[in-house]
């Protein structure tokens, strides 16, 4: 009788555990194959995968269990080189392989950023150009409570990007877009130094040509009442890149 009732304390144990991860959707939305990556922040879900190719209108379901934070973004134009490493146009983490294996996107590049509450708690996430940009991308909660609105940088910012924050393909086409803390390193846009603080780092021309493409977007450090986003009740979560 013990024994049916450890048991059955087992598989409550392991139903509830599985209940509480949080299921994310990748899809690639996008006419062309990508490499989606992620980098864990803090939290338990070491395993997740941390990049895989994905192509066109495939999709790749991740379980991540909170609490969690950390970061998507996909990296673009990969190719093995001639020592048989994986070199990517956009998002290259460096690792030289499809798993990026703890590094994170070399910038410009677009982020899809979580951090997921344990419990059934808050979870908050926003799409971030802080970066700069390389893929259109979108995060949708599935289920939930309270807000859970969708946000996205549905635009290719590629099209109206300043010429001296473009990223050039080999065909000469832009392909990603730097912010302008990344192109220019002054502490204005960079929002450091005597500019740290919200009040003395106002949104600047450069940061105004990606939020006008992408309203919901983070499009510099301090851009957060109209680009963070809340969701609870163990929401799951759609991230979609080209949507």
């Amino acid at each position: 009788m013990e024994l049916g009732i450890l048991f059955m304390l087992l598989l409550s144990t392991l139903f509830l555990s599985g209940a509480n991860s949080a299921t994310f959707t990748v899809t690639n939305n996008c006419p062309f194959t990508i490499w989606p990556a992620t980098l864990t922040g803090g939290g338990t879900s070491e395993s997740i995968s941390t990049g895989f190719e994905l192509s066109s209108k495939a999709s790749l379901p991740l379980n991540i269990s909170p609490p969690w934070s950390g970061r998507f973004w996909a990296r673009s134009g990969c190719s093995t080189d001639a020592s048989g490493k994986l070199v990517c146009a956009t998002g290259d983490c460096a690792s030289g392989q499809v798993p990026c294996n703890g590094a994170g996107g070399t910038p410009p590049v677009s982020l899809v950023e979580f951090t997921l509450a344990s419990n059934n708690g808050q979870d908050f996430y926003d799409v971030s150009l802080v970066d700069g940009f390389n893929l259109p991308v979108s995060v949708t909660p599935q289920g939930g409570s309270g807000d859970c609105k969708a946000s996205s940088c549905p635009n290719d910012v590629n099209h109206v990007c300043p010429p001296e924050f473009s990223i050039k393909g080999s065909d000469g086409s832009v392909i990603a877009c730097k912010s302008a803390c990344l192109a220019l390193n002054k502490p204005e846009y960079c929002c450091s130094g005597a500019f740290a603080t919200p009040d003395k780092c106002p949104p600047n021309t450069y940061s105004k040509i990606f939020k006008d493409q992408c309203p919901q977007a983070y499009s510099y450090a301090y851009d957060d009442k109209t680009s963070t986003f809340t969701c609870s009740g163990g929401a799951n979560y759609s991230i979609t890149f080209c949507p």
